[in-house]
């Protein structure tokens, strides 16, 4: 009889672990909905549409100056970059409800190789329901969105660039 409850005792908390390891993990979504376009200027003024990046694959990170996670992105992000952009593949930073000013010399104090895009308003943030920073979206060459991730190693990058 005792080891019948031992055993049950057992299978129950093994059950728990189970569960709540990963429970309310993040879980990055694999899927292809067209992306929105969008319309904003860089730091430097010019417009940029990313209808225009139409036939390139494109990495979209959303964040701000102040958080301390898209901070601790950085690095995964410019070494994607360091991987990726020799391929083909389009880098954005975009940050959010910032001033120009701020924005540039946050740019230029981490040597952001990519460009980097103002969403004052956050109106496109907004579109693109983000809820937290950071939030990177990952858009094949059709302008399909078919990842985001809060994390730069989460992005489904093997399906635009397989291993050979």
């Amino acid at each position: 009889m005792i080891k019948k409850i031992i055993l049950l005792i057992t299978v129950i908390l093994f059950t728990c672990i189970l569960f709540t390891s990963s429970f309310g993990q993040y879980r990055p979504s694999v899927f292809s909905i067209p992306a929105p376009n969008f319309s904003l200027y860089d730091i430097n003024g010019k417009m940029f549409k990313l209808s225009s990046q139409k036939g390139n694959p494109v990495v979209m990170f959303f964040g701000t100056t102040w958080c301390q996670a898209c901070r601790g992105e950085m690095p995964y992000y410019k070494a994607l970059y360091e991987k990726y952009a020799k391929f083909g593949l389009k880098f954005l930073y975009i940050d959010i409800n910032e001033s120009t000013k701020r924005v540039a010399r946050f740019a230029k104090e981490n040597s952001f190789p990519y460009i980097v895009l103002l969403d004052s308003d956050g109106s496109v943030a907004a579109n693109y329901n983000i809820t937290g920073v950071p939030t990177l979206f990952l858009i094949d060459k059709q302008s399909n969105i078919i990842g985001i991730s809060h994390r730069t190693t989460d992005l489904p990058i093997d399906e635009l660039f397989p291993a050979k």
